[in-house]
């Protein structure tokens, strides 16, 4: 298309849920802002506990600490400007803070699939290699391993942003999700889109399956292995240390092969707009949730810290009395 038949656009406008009655936004913003200050407040709880108690020094509490911090940095991107667009009206957002927002998005969720695959591997050295462990999963092999899970992000998301960008937007500057994400921008390029679709489409599958794939090989090796233990308990003791991580995993892949991967004919903005709820919002809410209230370890250093932090606080309140 000749460069006189568009005009550049320099910001766009999220449809967000404003077809919805404004008492209905209403209803939603405080649900959202609850679900956003409680995700806050438990992946901080989580990360300050696995740092605080020498207990929860373990590789296991190193990766969900690294993936506290993720679930936090993917809530900041996504939910402060969906609730700006509920209580404010303030739908209109900037053709940089569009590409930022979904650069940071791709990088955040890019990251959390290797690094749910990084957290089946160290279940599977844990279970299947019990002696082995302290050694195969040291310090400095956890680091690099962490480091593999968040790097795959970056190019990722510096590729399929920089691309998508660089296409020219027609007039039409109405985004029809409340937040940019590629398939509902990409419907207002003015250009040929084939050959970044194809790349698209190659890159997700890529990026979901080769983890998934990784997980499914861990948790069968993980499988046999539990079958292999005589006692009932020690198998039930064995899968526990699992089940939190599998939960984790289970709601994320679901979530997010329902709202890629569906047909198109099935693939309503507004379905899809529900589904992508679950794995922005909800499912970092559930996560801290999941590893405290199914884990034993986790529930026993919130209360020694919490004793902790009122007993430093009781000696501080008798040192000003005195």
């Amino acid at each position: 298309m000749a460069e006189g038949n568009w005009t550049r656009v320099s910001e766009f406008i999220l449809i967000s849920f404003s077809s919805l009655p404004t008492e209905i936004q209403s209803l939603l913003f405080l649900t959202f802002l609850v679900i956003y200050l409680v995700t806050l407040l438990g992946n901080s709880l989580i990360i300050l506990v696995t740092l605080a108690d020498p207990m929860l020094h373990s590789p296991m509490y190193f990766f969900l600490r690294n993936l506290s911090f993720l679930e936090i940095g993917f809530n900041l991107v996504i939910v402060p400007k969906m609730l700006g667009t509920l209580i404010a009206q303030d739908t209109t957002i900037s053709f940089l803070g569009c590409a930022t927002q979904m650069y940071f998005f791709f990088f955040f969720g890019v990251s959390e699939c290797f690094l749910l695959a990084t957290m089946a591997y160290d279940r599977y050295v844990a279970i299947c290699s019990p002696l082995h462990y302290p050694v195969i999963m040291k310090p400095r092999t956890r680091a690099k391993l962490a480091a593999f899970s968040w790097f795959p992000g970056i190019p990722m998301a510096t590729v399929q942003t920089t691309w998508l960008f660089s296409f020219p937007f027609c007039g039409i500057n109405k985004v029809n999700h409340f937040f940019c994400d590629s398939p509902p921008v990409l419907r207002l390029v003015c250009a040929d889109t084939t050959l970044f679709e194809i790349y698209a489409i190659i890159g997700t599958i890529l990026v979901v399956m080769i983890p998934c794939l990784l997980i499914l090989c861990s948790y069968t090796r993980i499988t046999a292995a539990i079958l292999k233990i005589p006692s009932a308990k020690g198998k039930h003791k064995a899968f526990s240390t699992c089940s939190s991580h599998l939960l984790v995993v289970s709601l994320f892949y679901v979530s997010l092969s329902l709202t890629y991967f569906r047909p198109k004919s099935n693939n309503s903005p507004e379905s899809k707009k529900v589904l992508s709820l679950c794995y922005t919002v909800v499912t970092p809410m559930l996560n801290p949730i999941i590893y405290s209230l199914r884990n034993s370890e986790v529930k026993n250093a919130l209360g020694r810290t919490f004793h902790k932090a009122m007993g430093v606080r009781t000696a501080f309140c008798r040192h000003f009395e005195v």
